[in-house]
């Protein structure tokens, strides 16, 4: 069949359907990467392998067995997956448009994050701000506390105030939420890191290393501010350098990293 016949096959509202369905599908994805989803997605796709091959070979029990599976298959990941299905139908209903508005919720975060960081900085109050980006951090938000709250620069300053439950250890942001506090990263392995870097840097450096995410640190010592990203550390950023460091890494070059080292 040539390119033209092809063509005559098929309409514009195929080509249409064909591309909603394609992003649909596309959300749905970037909805459950870094969730306990994921691997029940595996799970199910494993379980539909094994019925397609008790279906072929006439495994008549195995089959039967499968086929009760399924049937309750609906129910059961309801029950065990209400917190994941209730954050994707409320990222759905503030975004029907289905991500169009990220940017907007990004930018929003952003502008949060900066406050909080340059409030802490000035009250030499030290923090560890982990922002997920590309690579999801599951495993990392499942060792601290889980709050899944939305951003805001109150919530980000009263948790890493001393007298808080939580200051200890970081917080971890997916989009425009909070997904936990006092949670425990992995610390930097560089043998000549400077002696002048506290853990909460070694830490930001250690995430940065394991993962694609970026992370903001504020020293409590000196109330300095930097930023670790690709295992690189930049230092001494004010509030605008901080901002532009986030809007290039976050929106402009969400899969980007630092080319020099400071």
């Amino acid at each position: 069949m040539s390119f033209q016949d092809w063509l005559e096959l098929v309409s514009w509202k195929d080509l249409v359907d064909i591309a909603l369905v394609a992003v649909v599908a596309y959300n749905l994805l970037l909805l459950i990467r870094g969730t306990r989803a994921v691997q029940a997605l595996v799970g199910i796709l494993l379980i539909g392998g094994v019925y397609y091959v008790a279906s072929a070979t006439g495994l008549a029990a195995l089959q039967s067995l499968l086929e009760k599976i399924f049937i309750a298959l609906p129910v059961v990941i309801v029950v065990l997956f209400q917190q994941e299905i209730r954050r994707a139908l409320s990222s759905f209903g503030r975004n029907p448009l289905l991500g169009l508005g990220a940017h907007e919720e990004a930018a929003t975060a952003i502008n949060d994050i900066v406050l909080a960081a340059s409030g802490l900085s000035s009250d030499r109050i030290g923090a560890l701000i982990v922002v997920q980006r590309l690579q999801g951090l599951r495993n990392y938000v499942e060792s601290g506390i889980v709050l899944d709250a939305k951003v805001s620069y109150d919530l980000l300053f009263n948790v890493f105030s001393p007298e808080t439950p939580l200051h200890d250890g970081a917080v971890i942001i997916q989009g425009d939420r909070i997904a936990a506090a006092a949670c425990f990263l992995p610390l930097t392995q560089k043998a000549n890191l400077s002696k002048e870097f506290g853990t909460r840097h070694r830490a930001a450096l250690g995430i940065s290393e394991e993962t694609d995410a970026l992370a903001v640190v504020v020293s409590e010592e000196t109330g300095k501010v930097s930023v670790a990203l690709g295992g690189q550390l930049t230092r001494d950023l004010d509030a605008k350098s901080l901002r532009n460091s986030l809007y290039q890494f976050l929106i402009a070059e969400p899969s980007g990293q630092p080319k020099d080292t400071e």
